[in-house]
């Protein structure tokens, strides 16, 4: 799926718009009223409309211990327990699973809008019906296995997490709807992801709701004075990472470059502020040329490109778009020196289908790959409990960074402790710069509302993402347009 740098932003809406555009808009009534009103409650259990509820497949409740899944005991938890004073336990370095907020005291803790003396409510709204089947839906799949995982092992002043499910079925609309209940039946709402997302904008800043997403997209949702991105973005600013990335290891591909975007949401626009942002910094493009969404023969492109004599090719759009650049690439016997795509690539949709066509891909990435889990426990941690909550699904980048906003709620409201209101939460998140959730991604700026301007390098190599450049972020600020 996709990550929100300008690339990112850009690639949401091709996504919709080429799913609009092959199956129309219609929504399917009996999808929807299956998802609203869905809630992991404070035992971990994920609780369907008609009041049923989801366990494992040997017959555990996600996100308590029992069968054969991995249980996550965690040494301690970064928040308070009962009902005394504070004292939580911190984690040690940066990848430490436990996190390292320190919980403050419980004096003085009220109960409010979605707090009660057991529970504390969080709302998701994510897009999970509608054009795109399931869009989002890893993303309230994160935040159901973080909460089932917190409840499991901690608790926040004596009270554990509930979550209520809200799906934004991709439609503006629908997301302002959610919010507008949210504001009355949740203390805050964590993790969420739509394409649609300036819908629920204003309503969310107007009741004071704290709104902790995966990322925002929509220049409104940007601009709430209440919402912050795990995923901190901002759709005016790109990563300097990218062009030094290309001029340091590849620099005559940098001289001859080539932008492909596909005419459809900000695909355009990105593209070619993209492209200026990386003259700046010293590339070189001999073409740059939008694609139809209708456009299949991408021959007459790649033959541009020969011609041009052009080493360097990167393109805005989704994964059969890429798939489609690739495999006309290798047909004309074209391999530039360096094929870029952004982390919309990610996914084993792009490996399997693209076949020979896409080795020797490479992506810029601002989060620990999948591949390299085993070296960072945060990482495990996700993987694991979702698992136990959704058995066979497969963690996405927009999961982790909904895991991530799960995770900066928890530590945010238990450093609180007594003080915790939503204007408080507000107040503190404000103040949140370089959050990492225990070294999942990047240095991302969720308080000053700035683009996190870190990115790594992974390639494909025979069917596998393997780093490139080593493991370590570059961080070389970013370029506003």
């Amino acid at each position: 799926m996709v990550p929100f740098s300008r690339a990112a932003v850009a690639s949401v809406g091709v996504l919709v718009a080429l799913s609009l555009a092959a199956c129309g808009s219609q929504l399917d009534p009996d999808t929807v009223a299956q998802v609203n009103g869905t809630t992991v409650n404070s035992d971990g259990q994920v609780v369907g409309a008609d009041g049923s509820t989801a366990t494992g497949p040997d017959g555990s409740v996600p996100g308590s211990t029992g069968g054969g899944g991995t249980t996550a005991t965690g040494g301690g938890s970064t928040t308070t327990t009962g009902g005394g004073s504070g004292g939580g336990t911190e984690g040690t370095g940066d990848n430490a699973a436990t996190g390292s907020t320190r919980a403050g005291s419980c004096n003085g803790f009220k109960n409010q809008t979605g707090i009660t003396d057991k529970t504390i409510t969080i709302g998701n709204s994510s897009d999970v019906s509608g054009p795109v089947p399931g869009l989002f839906e890893a993303s309230q799949d994160a935040v159901k296995a973080y909460v089932a995982y917190f409840n499991a092992t901690s608790d926040i002043c004596g009270r554990k997490l509930e979550l209520k499910a809200y799906d934004s079925r991709t439609d503006a609309a629908a997301d302002q709807q959610n919010y507008t209940k949210a504001c009355d039946e949740t203390f805050a709402v964590v993790g969420s992801m739509s394409a649609f997302d300036s819908g629920g904008a204003s309503t969310a800043q107007g009741c004071g709701l704290p709104d902790i997403r995966s990322a925002s997209v929509t220049a409104d949702r940007q601009a709430c004075t209440t919402c912050f991105g795990a995923q901190s973005t901002m759709a005016n600013e790109f990563q300097n990472a990218v062009p030094d990335y290309v001029i340091k290891n590849h620099p005559d591909a940098a001289a001859h470059a080539a932008m492909l975007y596909i005419n459809a949401g900000a695909a355009a626009e990105n593209g070619k502020t993209q492209v200026a942002a990386m003259n700046k910094r010293g590339m070189h493009f001999d073409y740059v040329q939008g694609i139809d969404i209708s456009e299949f023969n991408y021959s007459p492109y790649v033959q541009q490109m020969k011609d041009k004599g052009i080493e360097y090719v990167q393109m805005i759009g989704a994964t059969a778009q890429f798939v489609r650049l690739a495999q006309a690439m290798q047909q004309q016997g074209f391999k530039p020196e360096v094929f870029m795509l952004d982390p919309t690539a990610y996914t084993t949709d792009f490996v399997k289908s693209g076949g020979d066509a896409v080795e020797g891909t490479t992506l810029f990435i601002n989060f620990t790959p999948f591949e390299e889990a085993s070296s960072n426990k945060e990482l495990q941690l996700y993987m694991s409990w979702l698992q136990q909550v959704k058995p066979g699904a497969e963690p996405s980048f927009f999961g982790l960074f909904s895991w991530s906003a799960a995770r900066l709620f928890v530590e945010r409201a238990a450093a609180l402790g007594g003080k915790l209101t939503r204007a408080s939460l507000v107040s503190d998140l404000r103040k949140v710069d370089d959050w990492t959730a225990n070294g999942m991604h990047s240095p991302q700026h969720v308080g000053p509302h700035h683009t996190g301007e870190c990115w790594r390098f992974i390639q494909l190599e025979h069917g596998r993402w393997v780093p490139v450049g080593g493991t370590k972020y570059t961080c070389s600020g970013t370029t506003s347009s």
